[in-house]
């Protein structure tokens, strides 16, 4: 059963230091020295799991349900990026946040991000059935 201490209008925010290993690598070698799509959307998706860590119970967890990502601008290597998620709907079992990432005024990135909170015995059972 989900606990839902948070509403709509909710902030969490958190920061990171962008480093070389959040930079573009691919088969092909290193891109260039900025904050790597990818590696923005997981600091995306991590901002507004902060929210879901709260609302689970011991026997829950919570699973993406998908991530949107415009990403507006560079973060060099060494910048500190802000991201703030900010709760757009809570239904049932699941959790939709807007994020912003900004370096200083700037904004880097912004988009969206859903996640379920479901029985871990579930996710299991889910899991299994994929092998």
């Amino acid at each position: 059963m989900i606990v839902n201490k948070f509403e709509i209008g909710n902030t969490k925010t958190f920061t990171k230091l962008v480093q070389i290993e959040d930079c573009a690598s691919f088969e092909s070698g290193n891109v260039h020295p900025v904050y790597a799509t990818f590696a923005l959307g997981r600091d995306a998706e991590w901002a507004c799991r902060l929210f879901v860590l709260e609302m689970k119970e011991e026997h829950e967890e919570g699973i993406g349900t998908f991530l949107t990502i415009n990403h507006k601008s560079p973060a060099l290597v060494k910048s500190t990026v802000l991201f703030s998620a900010t709760i757009k709907s809570i239904i049932n079992n699941e959790i939709i946040c807007s994020y912003k990432a900004l370096v200083g005024e700037r904004i880097i990135a912004e988009g969206e991000q859903g996640q379920k909170i479901i029985a871990k015995q579930k996710l299991e059972k889910l899991f299994e059935g994929l092998k």
